[in-house]
């Protein structure tokens, strides 16, 4: 949009509506909605292993949870955000279930399959 001169309306100060409406007339809004949970996180970046910690561990703990509802083969969590052996071990039966490779490591091809099957089984794809 530099060519149309919105780079020039942004660099003298007008915000996105103020810019939209330069452009596209004063009849232009921008509705909010209220904040959309549930949805799955984006891989972090590095794989997930026995030692790791924090939000992402939480994130695959939490989903394999919901998951478990309905693959009952998949050993409930505590949902502590320490990779341990329990979280080791369920994440082993989620790639023997799903016919990935077996080695309890939460690659990136395992946590999108952790995510596919979390909004499959809880629904996620069909909220408006």
């Amino acid at each position: 949009m530099t060519q149309w001169g919105s780079k020039y309306r942004g660099d003298i100060g007008n915000n996105a509506i103020e810019i939209l409406r330069y452009f596209y007339g004063e009849d232009i809004y921008i509705n909010t909605a209220e904040e959309v949970m549930g949805i799955p996180e984006s891989f972090p970046g590095y794989n997930l292993s026995v030692g790791s910690t924090g939000a992402p561990v939480r994130t695959i703990q939490s989903q394999l949870n919901a998951i478990s509802k309905n693959y009952p083969a998949i050993p409930k969590l505590k949902v502590d955000g320490q990779y341990g052996q329990k979280t080791k071990d369920a994440v082993e039966t989620f790639q023997k279930v799903f016919y990935l490779p077996v080695t309890g490591i939460v690659d990136y091809p395992t946590w999108y399959k952790i995510s596919d099957i979390f909004v499959a089984v809880t629904r996620l794809a069909e909220l408006a």
